[in-house]
């Protein structure tokens, strides 16, 4: 099954770029994706992958700035064992284990001019030199490339070698920043909402006024910032309807605090919005986020472990019947546990303090 990998967005940018990766996906040619920071330049080197032919393979990614510069050929060609300083074993790189599949080289721009050299030759060769190997290796991997900075600036600038941009802007794709798609803003937050949405809990959702901020504030960390404002906001107010009034502005953007104060300044604040409870914890027990049982259930689930009492002819008191019946039963499940109150809350399905309430009523002994 292919991962469910997709470019969220209903404007014409997003529709332009999802026809091209389907045009694009089953060519063995290099692609050039260029683009802010945030854009999604992985996303797409991911779905290229994934729509393709390779997509039973490998895809291998690998971030060419956040790697030292000594460590980046052994990462992308591989080594073997005793060919410098550390190299305790064979070392398979990135090209190898993406043989067959595609490997991603992110940040291109911020590769030195030596490794782009040593990179050119496998882009023409096909094949890579392990350091410390003494035959080369043939590698099938279709190489997809990006990076945030502009390459012909680069290129004047003697940073960059021209004959390699060439070599990898076979097939260029730009992404757009979001503040140029803002009409996908709506969409994007619905779906990261889903996403980010705790446990049981429905997703947050925006008011109206709230919405329009979003969608006119530039984004500068484009959707990776959408994401994480989400994230935010799904951890902090989980299932509610936030409006942009109720947020403190240290959890704001610096660019929305003014929209904030502009809707403040036309309209009061009628509610407040209340910071999602955190989890009661329950030492030991492993009760979390579990309801406690009703009364009406505890006293069904006795009477079962105890079997239908006969009823005498003259009745009974049902209420000190059952009294009787948990405290012998809350008794031997302390004896068991050596009187520890955590494992036999555990053990009765209890909250600890309800335990505690009970001992104390019973007036049992614990540890």
């Amino acid at each position: 099954m292919k991962p469910t990998t997709q470019f969220i967005g209903s404007s014409e940018s997003a529709k332009t770029l999802r026809n091209l990766v389907a045009t694009m996906a089953n060519s063995n040619a290099t692609v050039m994706i260029t683009g802010e920071s945030g854009t999604g330049k992985e996303l797409l080197a991911r779905l290229l992958h994934d729509q393709s032919d390779r997509c039973g393979a490998n895809f291998v990614p690998i971030n060419c700035a956040a790697i030292p510069k000594d460590l980046l050929e052994s990462e992308l060609f591989g080594h073997r064992k005793g060919s410098f300083t550390g190299a305790v074993a064979d070392r398979i790189g990135r090209f190898e284990l993406a043989h067959g599949g595609t490997i991603f080289l992110d940040e291109i721009g911020d590769m030195s001019l030596d490794m782009q050299v040593k990179l050119l030759r496998v882009l023409q060769e096909r094949t890579v030199d392990p350091i410390g190997g003494t035959r080369q290796v043939q590698v099938d991997v279709r190489v997809i490339a990006a990076t945030h900075r502009d390459l012909d600036t680069e290129i004047e600038a003697g940073r960059f070698r021209e004959d390699l941009y060439y070599r990898l802007n076979v097939l260029p794709m730009v992404t757009p920043a979001l503040r140029e798609r803002n009409t996908d803003v709506p969409e994007l937050l619905t779906f990261f909402a889903k996403k980010c949405a705790a446990f049981g809990k429905q997703p947050i959702t925006f008011k109206p006024d709230f919405l329009t901020a979003l969608q006119k504030y530039p984004w500068p960390g484009n959707v990776r910032e959408l994401s994480n404002l989400v994230d935010r906001f799904s951890t902090l107010y989980a299932g509610q309807e936030l409006d942009l009034r109720a947020i403190p502005p240290t959890l704001l953007p610096k660019g929305l605090v003014s929209a904030q104060a502009e809707l403040q300044a036309q309209s009061p604040l009628l509610a407040k919005l209340e910071m999602t409870p955190p989890p009661e914890v329950l030492a030991e027990s492993g009760m979390q986020n579990q309801p406690e049982p009703e009364e009406n259930e505890i006293e069904s689930i006795i009477m079962l472990a105890q079997g239908m009492p006969h009823l005498p002819p003259e009745g009974l008191s049902l209420k000190e019947r059952m009294a009787q019946i948990e405290r012998s039963i809350i008794e031997q499940a302390l004896e068991r546990n050596s009187g520890n109150v955590s494992r036999t809350a555990k053990l009765l399905n209890l909250q600890r303090t309800t335990l505690i309430e009970k001992i104390n009523k019973y007036e049992l002994r614990s540890a």
